[in-house]
């Protein structure tokens, strides 16, 4: 099985558009209001966790890369950070 990367620079809302959804559809996924999902795509600087739901929302996973001239590191720290932000909360409700 042969799997082809495009590697490519694209801003939020053009990623979106690209993915053929409005803010308005995006916004009800993420469960906020189109107002914020406008307001999303036009930061220049948000948590991880913020740009790993966008890009979950519309069907991607966020894959974080360091370039170095000896080469790429994948860096997975933040892979199941949704899950780990929840337990504590999941765990108080429990209680």
């Amino acid at each position: 099985m042969v799997f082809v990367v495009a590697t490519f620079s694209t801003a939020l809302d053009e990623l979106r558009e690209a993915r053929d959804m409005t803010q308005q559809h995006l916004a009800k996924i993420l469960g906020v209001n189109q107002a914020a999902v406008s307001k999303m795509e036009r930061r220049t600087d948000m948590y991880i966790s913020t740009l790993q739901d966008f890009v979950r929302a519309m069907g991607g996973q966020l894959v974080i890369t360091a370039l170095f001239p000896e080469g790429e590191v994948q860096i997975d720290q933040f892979e199941n950070l949704r899950r780990q932000e929840k337990r504590p909360q999941e765990m108080a409700s429990v209680r």
